[in-house]
């Protein structure tokens, strides 16, 4: 999971911590202003959610029956199937770690506003990066994981691999030098909220994504440099805003 240079948009205006002030703005269905367990996240601006960069019911195009999130880390797609045969397709962010994840999955946890931690790997591979990180980030605006996170299994057996929020709105619709698979906080919670422990997660080839979605669509996205944001930054925000209460 990235250390995102989207913190910034928990910096919170005036117009995002009055709600009286942001609900009058106006924002695409199902993305304005919301307070979830305590938080208040702002609405998402429509330059992020242009063309299919926003959650859409539509019928499933996919090789998989219902119950099942098909995983198209090409197109940067997430499924999830529905028993009529329609599909909620979210757009999602894949870092390269999301990229490497290609064996099926099952959900055995769920997270509201999870706390992230570096993995050993990350702190052997790159110190630098993640060693002042190292005792975790607590559950919040700050954290990584945003406002959801649904953890992949194989077997009994944590994968680390994770599906979850993020506040870099960017990388969403594109793909990252790190992380796992992204999407925007408010879709984040909406998958949460449709999605029961013991759900498979299959992942599409690019070959399957090809002759799914297309060539153009399977190519989606470009690739972004990363952002690393300072431990002071991400630590002064969760203490600022303890709880980013109302």
């Amino acid at each position: 999971m990235v250390l995102f240079g989207g913190l910034a948009a928990c910096a919170r205006t005036p117009s995002d911590v009055n709600p009286a002030i942001a609900v009058a703005q106006q924002f695409m269905p199902g993305y304005g202003p919301i307070e979830d367990n305590g938080y208040w996240l702002p609405g998402i601006p429509d330059q992020y959610l242009q063309g299919v960069n926003h959650r859409a019911l539509l019928p499933y195009p996919g090789d998989h029956g219902p119950g099942v999130i098909d995983v198209d880390p090409h197109a940067k797609f997430l499924y999830l199937i529905q028993d009529d045969g329609m599909s909620m397709r979210y757009p999602i962010g894949v870092g390269r770690l999301g990229r490497s994840l290609t064996r099926p999955t099952v959900i055995r946890r769920k997270e509201e506003w999870p706390g992230w931690t570096p993995t050993r790997n990350m702190l052997r591979r790159e110190p630098e990066v993640y060693g002042a990180f190292s005792g975790g980030i607590p559950g919040g605006l700050a954290s990584p994981l945003g406002a959801r996170a649904l953890y992949l299994y194989s077997g009994k057996r944590d994968t680390y691999y994770r599906i979850h929020g993020t506040n870099d709105l960017e990388s969403v619709g594109n793909s990252g030098s790190a992380g796992c698979i992204r999407l925007f906080n408010h879709d984040a919670i909406d998958l949460y909220d449709r999605t029961p422990l013991g759900t498979r997660v299959l992942i599409r080839s690019y070959e399957d994504s090809v002759r799914i979605e297309g060539v153009q669509m399977a190519n989606r996205g470009i690739e972004l440099p990363p952002t690393i944001v300072s431990p002071e930054t991400i630590y002064g925000a969760t203490e600022l805003y303890p709880d980013a209460s109302l």
